[in-house]
């Protein structure tokens, strides 16, 4: 039997060739009703296109770039993977940039390569958009060069942000809720009994971690509780961070919190460790609750109350912004992101 041909396929459902291209494509813009048409007419031939040949005429690559500051980092891993696997729904391949080594602290950082050095490499390997789900874009100042870089290569391809919209940047932005996750832990350890609560974790100098400490200090407010500085322990986003926060914590304060919200998984586990090595109990003596669910919360010792941040939501919008702006569907997307309580042991809910 001979194989149809698209221009086939269009004349058979009434539409023009690029409307079948972009159901094949798996593009939203296509309405229900036409898309069953078209999807029946391509079932009944077995129509099967080829991918190569699809590029050619649409004149894509079918590959997404995607910049990441830390391929070890459990959030980015969960993120990444989302994204792929969307990414694969509608025949598009990811190449990974992991810009770590562009960290100015970076001790292996053995190559003189910038984030907008990136950008340049990332234009020649001619993917048909591009990502970024963190690093200088993170940060609460943004280097200027970087945004021009950023803006110039917006011109090229469309590029897509997960993070918080910046006015000087024409990408367009998927944002997350980054404060309805504190208010809510606060609001949980409030329940259980908690006024003394702490904060550790998180590097100063970026939204995520400036974003979520406000929103702590409003959420502690809102219930009269009483604010301890020393009780606010920036590091970082890593379970050694998370230990030495702690330990500087227990050796500087005579009195202590009874609860305390960690920036994120890893820094929750170095925690537990470090009240564990001073001789003291999670959640008995220190409750611990997680602005950010990673992998593994559940094995713990004590299994980890966290915030589900939802990664295969905000992957498939990434995704699916990314592809539309692909198919010349410049348009922002609203987004409906709500980060859930994942209640387990370490708040001390079941004591």
């Amino acid at each position: 039997m001979k194989k149809i041909t698209i221009q086939e396929i269009a004349k058979l459902s009434g539409v023009s060739v690029s409307t079948v291209s972009r159901v094949i494509n798996n593009s939203p813009s296509v309405s229900a009703k036409k898309r069953q048409k078209i999807q029946a007419i391509i079932d009944e031939h077995n129509y099967t296109p080829s991918v190569f040949a699809r590029g050619m005429v649409n004149k894509q690559t079918k590959n997404i770039g995607v910049i990441l500051p830390d391929i070890s980092n459990p959030y980015f891993i969960s993120l990444i993977t989302q994204i792929q696997k969307f990414a694969l729904d509608y025949m598009f391949s990811t190449i990974l940039f992991n810009t770590m080594l562009a960290e100015p602290n970076n001790k292996n950082n053995n190559h003189p390569l910038t984030e907008e050095d990136y950008l340049k490499i990332i234009l020649e390997k001619q993917v048909d958009g591009l990502l970024i789900l963190g690093g200088e874009i993170d940060k609460e100042i943004v280097p200027k060069d970087y945004i021009t870089a950023l803006n110039q290569l917006n011109k090229a391809i469309p590029v897509v942000v997960i993070g918080s919209k910046i006015p000087e940047l024409n990408c367009l932005f998927i944002e997350r809720n980054l404060k309805k996750g504190v208010t809510t832990l606060v609001s949980h350890l409030t329940a259980l009994g908690h006024k003394n609560i702490g904060f550790i974790g998180g590097e100063a100098g970026v939204k995520i971690t400036s974003y979520r400490l406000e929103s702590f200090k409003e959420a502690m407010a809102s219930y009269q509780h009483p604010l301890n500085d020393d009780w606010v322990v920036l590091s970082d986003y890593y379970t050694a961070d998370g230990y030495a926060a702690m330990t500087q914590l227990l050796e500087n304060n005579t009195t202590l919190p009874t609860a305390l919200v960690a920036i994120n998984d890893n820094v929750a586990i170095g925690a537990i460790r470090a009240i564990n090595d001073a001789k003291l109990s999670c959640p008995e003596d220190i409750a611990i609750v997680s602005c950010d669910q990673f992998m593994n919360g559940d094995y713990q010792t004590p299994r980890l109350t966290s915030m589900d941040q939802h990664n295969e939501y905000l992957g498939k919008m990434a995704i699916l912004q990314l592809i539309s702006a692909i198919n010349g569907q410049v348009e922002p997307m609203i987004i409906n992101h709500n980060p859930e309580l994942i209640i387990r042991e370490s708040c001390g809910s079941k004591l």
